[in-house]
């Protein structure tokens, strides 16, 4: 049965480019909304590679291309600072999603260091990877970076991480951003008029048919 809690299950990793090109408009929804956001950070190219995708890199050079065009249409559209080639893309965002984690075990507000970690990647040009770099992400958000970066360290958290991984695979997430609202998916911060719809009640839900079921 689909929840009818309004709740937004969000799938990302900081990452993800779509994720931090739609990060301040998802905010934008979330407050005219007043619906409650899951921060659900998950190894992105492990999504991929359950999906069927490629990293950027692997992907042919006319998909690249087009990539790299879009990439500046959205950076008009949503007036944002974005960086064609980053210098730390990719990094290693594990570190960064357990602190997240750890911030959100404490009933903290998360958002704005949802979107600085994004930002770091894609405008900042800021190495997520880096302990220094995502303690001073946590405090210039408000948060105790210093306390977090330790309890980050824990196996549980380190399990989580993968736990959410493999949920959003389970769930055929294939790319980032990736919201549900009452089991309906979007994908795609290009779908989040579609989803400030269906969370207005315009439309009946539509859910993800489960393919693995015999004919």
């Amino acid at each position: 049965m689909a929840s009818t809690e309004r709740t937004i299950t969000y799938y990302f990793s900081f990452l993800s480019l779509w994720s931090y090109v739609g990060s301040l408009a998802f905010r934008d929804l979330v407050d005219r909304t007043g619906v409650h956001v899951l921060y659900k950070p998950v190894d992105l190219f492990a999504v991929f590679a359950a999906g069927g995708g490629k990293p950027v890199r692997e992907r042919p050079l006319q998909r690249q291309a087009y990539r790299l065009v879009e990439m500046q249409r959205w950076r008009q559209i949503r007036d944002i600072p974005l960086v064609l080639h980053p210098k730390y893309y990719p990094a290693d965002p594990s570190l960064a999603h357990r602190v997240l984690l750890a911030a959100l075990d404490e009933g903290s507000d998360v958002a704005a260091y949802v979107h600085a970690g994004l930002k770091a990647v894609w405008a900042d040009e800021r190495d997520i990877g880096n302990p220094d770099t995502v303690r001073r992400l946590a405090e210039e958000s408000g948060l105790d970076g210093g306390r977090l970066l330790l309890r980050a360290e824990a196996q549980d958290l380190r399990e989580r991480e993968v736990d959410l991984t493999r949920e959003a695979i389970g769930r055929q997430v294939f790319g980032a951003p990736f919201y549900f609202y009452r089991d309906e998916p979007f994908w795609g911060q290009d779908r989040l008029d579609l989803l400030e719809a269906a969370i207005r009640g315009d439309g009946a839900a539509i859910t993800l048919p489960d393919l693995s079921a015999p004919a």
